[in-house]
């Protein structure tokens, strides 16, 4: 397999991201996930085929998308305007073409390894200054795992540190193709009940647990990141949960709590989507302070917050 020409699915190539490990970086947004964590801020990585996403706010009603339409997806009303019937839509992409006001987009490009790094290359100098460098997140990095794999390899070659961003919830088969050209691991840990993270994402607990310990046993740095939602598992026992994992792994660095953002929401929206958690409020940064603080009771790694 030449990792050059490897292909695979991504939604999303952000640079210069300051949250997604070391110093600044590159992040890749791989398409496809197992889970439907109800909070989910990125609903467009669900699938991972492409998607049309519709924008509301920003169609002007000019009826372009009617004829550029080869199904009849697409149709003016003089009550509501502009109607998307998705039934008949296979993501042809000619109306995103004919769309002047972007109200319309194609969520996810098929890509080759060497096409994501032409992209990631360009901020060489940033990484090596910020001692930063490339984070594959998602979705799902590791669903496509010789995707993640081929891109990883191209970036060490280039002398690149490489980062990524998983719930575990895959085969240990996928961990041990990224395991040889991965510097560190960002790991979720979103809720440390069973039953409660089966509910609420559809994980499988014994799984997520097993790939940490293992990843913890190879030596590699290790992130914990850890979801907070407001009235989910915002509680005492899995901050002290969250602790007590940090100390029993032997290369965890830190924990980070991330706060609940409902960005989600209308994402699902201009996918035709319905959205599983419907609170619109952001944390204030006192809560989140308090958060990290509970955390860091239970820990002696630190405890970062953004």
């Amino acid at each position: 397999m030449i990792p050059e020409k490897v292909t695979g699915m991504v939604f999303d190539i952000q640079r210069f991201s300051v949250h997604d490990g070391p110093g600044i970086r590159t992040t890749v947004f791989i398409k496809g996930c197992p889970l439907f964590c109800l909070w989910c801020h990125n609903p467009e990585s669900h699938s991972a085929a492409e998607e049309l996403s519709y924008n509301e706010t920003f169609c002007v009603h000019c009826g372009a998308c009617t004829p550029a339409c080869p199904y009849g997806c697409h149709s003016m009303t003089q009550d509501i305007g502009h109607l998307l019937d998705r039934r008949c839509c296979v993501v042809c992409g000619k109306c995103v073409r004919g769309c002047h006001a972007r109200a319309l987009e194609v969520i996810g490009k098929s890509m080759t390894a060497a096409e994501v790094m032409s992209e990631v290359v360009k901020d060489l100098s940033y990484y090596k200054a910020s001692r930063g460098g490339l984070t594959l997140s998602g979705g799902e990095p590791l669903s496509q795992p010789d995707f993640a794999a081929a891109i990883l390899a191209l970036s060490r070659d280039a002398g690149i540190h490489t980062t990524i961003e998983t719930s575990g919830a895959v085969s240990w088969a996928a961990f041990e193709k990224v395991l040889p050209h991965t510097d560190l691991f960002l790991y979720d840990f979103k809720e440390s009940d069973p039953d409660r993270l089966l509910q609420t994402t559809g994980a499988d607990y014994g799984l997520i647990h097993e790939n940490l310990r293992r990843l913890d046993e190879t030596g590699i740095e290790l992130v914990l990141r850890c979801p907070i939602i407001p009235g989910v598992n915002d509680r005492d026992e899995h901050f002290h949960a969250i602790g007590a994992m940090a100390d029993t792994l032997k290369n965890v660095s830190r924990v980070e709590i991330e706060p609940y953002h409902p960005l989600g929401q209308s994402k699902s929206q201009r996918i035709g989507k319905t959205h599983l958690f419907t609170e619109s409020i952001i944390p204030d940064k006192e809560t989140v302070k308090l958060w990290a603080s509970s955390v860091g009771e239970y820990t002696h790694r630190p405890v970062k917050h953004y």
